[in-house]
């Protein structure tokens, strides 16, 4: 493995962390806390893991940004969407951890309220890391 494989397990992790959530999210409506419970921990473990990924890949690569290979239209698409995605998961940093605080704690009326919140935003930005690296990666990739 060389640090140029990191971005794909990023995406897998991001991947893993949408079905996760999903999984998180049709077990809390239909009753089930445990699996609920289960699959939210897991999706943690897995934005986690891709936040150690990230971070290491950016220290490693010295900062140094992957330019975005497409052009007109799919461009402003493109930029839309990491636009977003940025801002938004620096917010899950703070979200996340507080509304499993409050599960934790057994304060779950609080905790609905804030995981009404930190869902859609978490998913957002789930989804929208793995749209960024088949942009970056795989549909546009830089031909400099």
């Amino acid at each position: 493995m060389t640090v140029h494989d990191l971005p794909s397990i990023e995406a897998a992790l991001n991947g893993a962390a949408t079905v996760l959530i999903t999984a998180g999210f049709v077990f809390i409506r239909r009753g089930d806390r445990d699996a609920h419970r289960s699959c939210m921990l897991a999706a943690a473990v897995a934005s986690a893991l891709f936040l150690v990924f990230y971070v290491s890949y950016h220290a490693l690569m010295r900062g140094a940004h992957t330019p975005f290979g497409g052009t007109g239209a799919v461009r402003w698409v493109y930029l839309t969407i990491l636009w977003t995605h940025i801002p938004l998961a620096a917010l899950i940093a703070f979200l996340v951890p507080r509304t499993f605080i409050l599960a934790l704690k057994g304060d779950f009326a609080r905790h609905r309220a804030w995981a009404r919140v930190t869902f859609p935003i978490w998913y957002y930005v789930s989804v929208t890391g793995v749209l960024v690296y088949f942009f970056l990666y795989q549909w546009w990739p830089y031909r400099g």
